[in-house]
């Protein structure tokens, strides 16, 4: 029964009844869209899923730029005209942003050379012999037991 509820668990959606869509093709791509889109005071949030008022003003915005009949991406563009290219949860793959891209790959070949290089300097520790002293010391112990 718990694996049932567990199962059955879905996000919670901020969208309230009143700003749904009376079109469900309308409001699918609204969804789509909130999804791709910060909340700015939640920060780590979609639109779609934050309670705050500046959520429910964007999705707002979002359906209103939908029933005027422009595209995903003039919806898209026209948020990130407005409020910057912060509010977009995947941002774009552009010059500006290829640093940000680039971290991570860059920070996996750093990390990968720095442990080469530590496999090449260890070298291994030459085998030493012992003196004629310290074999008859060791004989000397063999014999014993």
């Amino acid at each position: 029964m718990l694996l049932a509820a567990v199962l059955l668990i879905t996000p919670a959606q901020a969208v309230q009844p009143d700003e749904v869509l009376k079109d469900p093709a309308l409001e699918h791509r609204a969804r789509e869209i909130s999804a791709e889109l910060r909340c700015l005071v939640c920060q780590n949030q979609s639109i779609d899923d934050s309670d705050a008022p500046l959520a429910k003003d964007l999705r707002l915005i979002v359906r209103e730029r939908l029933e005027k009949g422009d595209s995903d991406r003039a919806v898209r563009d026209y948020v990130v005209a407005r409020y910057g290219e912060f509010v977009l949860l995947r941002p774009v793959f552009a010059l500006h942003t290829l640093l940000l891209w680039l971290t991570p790959v860059l920070a996996v070949l750093l990390g990968g050379f720095g442990i080469w290089r530590l496999a090449r300097r260890r070298s291994p520790t030459p085998a030493r012999s012992l003196s004629a002293t310290e074999e008859a010391e060791v004989a000397a112990l063999l014999r014993r037991e």
